[in-house]
């Protein structure tokens, strides 16, 4: 059977973005993976189902099916409109209405739909010693920015956010613009490389082990070049079919062993849906 080329990665991507699920990924992730898949493979229609599958597993199985992204817009602008002062000026993104629809929206995501029965206290209890921090990099984010609410960060802060998706992208600087947040987010590829903002803290949450499914290592290369004082690591105690004997366990004695090989200083968190270590590389 002849081998499969690089020159085949242009059928399948054309293959993989046909499909609604994929069509706003990353066209650079889904590339990176097709071309793994296609030197794996036997031929191209089993490397198109590996890539897809392995999209499924590093992205898609963390998404409800379809998100209605303007709809959602429509629903923070009515938030904020609902102020009795509706001056941007005077606008504050800890209305309760404002913060009730932020976690509306979380729940369309499995990461942050975990998160929220401890919003309240996640980022109060792990971000405690920083006071207030002016600058924030929140990679492979997902909904993760509306939970900028909850976070004790200085009124000027900036934000900063990546992910895979190019319309949740597009929802999230709208996001920003609504809530008068000094906000970009933008399209990446964590496993092609970290983004060079420097920052005062880093956000790495539940991103590691799909990271690593994607290429060895590539949880520990990101964590490496990022250029932030703080970096905020969590992992998930459990999978998102709710089995979790031993996967807490597992993950810290990965992680702890990375940071002394790193020689990282650490702070251990744990939450009943998830554990979290904060890491001083200053």
């Amino acid at each position: 059977m002849p081998k499969l080329q690089p020159d085949n990665i242009n059928e399948l991507l054309q293959a993989v973005q046909l499909s609604s699920k994929y069509a706003a990924i990353s066209e650079d992730m889904i590339r990176s993976i097709g071309l793994r898949e296609l030197a794996a493979r036997r031929n191209l229609k089993a490397a198109i189902k590996a890539t897809k599958n392995k999209l499924h597993q590093v992205a898609g199985a963390y998404l409800d099916a379809r998100l209605p992204y303007d709809d959602w817009l429509a629903l923070l602008s009515e938030s904020k409109g609902a102020q009795t002062n509706t001056d941007d000026a005077q606008f504050s993104i800890l209305n309760s209405q404002f913060r009730q629809s932020c976690r509306e929206i979380m729940r369309h995501h499995a990461s942050t739909r975990e998160r929220l029965p401890i919003l309240e206290s996640f980022y109060a209890t792990t971000l405690a010693a920083l006071g207030p921090v002016h600058s924030v990099l929140d990679l492979a984010c997902g909904l993760n920015p509306l939970a900028l609410p909850w976070m004790p960060l200085a009124p000027d802060a900036r934000y900063y956010a990546c992910d895979i998706y190019a319309d949740m992208i597009a929802f999230l600087n709208g996001f920003f613009a609504h809530a008068g947040i000094h906000g970009q987010a933008r399209v990446c590829d964590l496993v092609a490389g970290a983004p060079d903002q420097q920052v005062d803290l880093a956000l790495v949450l539940k991103a590691l082990p799909p990271l690593d499914q994607q290429a060895k290592n590539a949880g520990r290369d990101l964590l490496r070049a990022l250029n932030a004082r703080h970096i905020l690591v969590s992992f998930p105690a459990h999978s998102l079919g709710g089995r979790g004997k031993g996967m807490a366990e597992n993950y810290e004695q990965r992680f702890r062993t990375l940071a002394d090989a790193e020689g990282w200083e650490i702070e251990r968190f744990v939450f009943p849906t998830e554990l979290a270590f904060l890491v001083r590389k200053e």
